[in-house]
């Protein structure tokens, strides 16, 4: 798309500090990182979320994440890996075109994930599992 900023820097058209690229992928540092490391995973072809990839390109964007996450332990020594994907402004999507956030963490770091944890009544959970699973496919 041409509007689209990640489009552009797959394109070349926008410099950025490439990590990983293959045939379906690039990987670039953050501009704006959480903690120093931050990485995003961007499928080449264009599409807005995780609601509209295609199956196979999302499943092969799980090992891409797999691959460069261990990478990241191993390279900076973190205790742990953060893997974030928003879909939708309601889930802090700012940027509409689908990308997988690998943030290495480390004990007391402070990076803060911005969201209050929620309770279940007694059975809601359940009631919450039965609506979904009736929307498999």
């Amino acid at each position: 798309m041409d509007n689209c900023i990640f489009c552009m820097i797959i394109d070349g058209k926008i410099p950025s500090t490439t990590v990983y690229e293959d045939d379906d992928f690039k990987a670039i540092m953050d501009i704006s990182p959480a903690a120093k490391g931050h990485v995003l995973v961007l499928p080449k072809k264009h599409c807005a979320d995780l609601l509209s990839i295609d199956p196979d390109v999302a499943s092969k964007a799980l090992i891409v994440a797999s691959k460069i996450a261990n990478a990241q332990k191993k390279a900076l020594n973190c205790d742990g890996i953060n893997l974030l994907q928003n879909s939708g402004e309601a889930a802090w999507q700012s940027v509409f075109h689908l990308h997988i956030h690998l943030i290495p963490r480390y004990k007391d770091d402070n990076v803060q994930m911005p969201w209050t944890h929620v309770t279940y009544a007694d059975g809601e959970a359940a009631e919450y599992a039965e609506k979904i699973k009736a929307c498999l496919e």
